[in-house]
């Protein structure tokens, strides 16, 4: 993160109202941008919503718990969780 003189780029009636605030110390200003969810830019999010989905159908259809965690190499509990949850 770099420093930056806020004197240097902020109006003077800004910079006065900020000073009646905090004086001489650091400030961060964050920015006004969301942050993204996680996979959102990878496309992992993606990923394995189709692959729970998949996971879901599946049962529905008649696998067994044991058959899919073999079938997609994940725990017994994963399989549950995303079955039941």
């Amino acid at each position: 993160m770099k420093y930056i003189n806020a004197a240097e780029i902020l109006p003077e009636k800004l910079l006065k109202e900020l000073q009646t605030y905090i004086e001489g110390e650091i400030l961060y200003v964050p920015k006004t941008s969301s942050k993204k969810q996680w996979g959102t830019t990878t496309g992992s999010r993606l990923f394995y919503s189709e692959r729970n989905e998949e996971i879901q159908k599946y049962y529905k259809e008649g696998y067994s718990i044991n058959e899919l965690a073999n079938r997609y190499n994940l725990a017994y509990s994963t399989i549950k969780k995303i079955i039941y949850g």
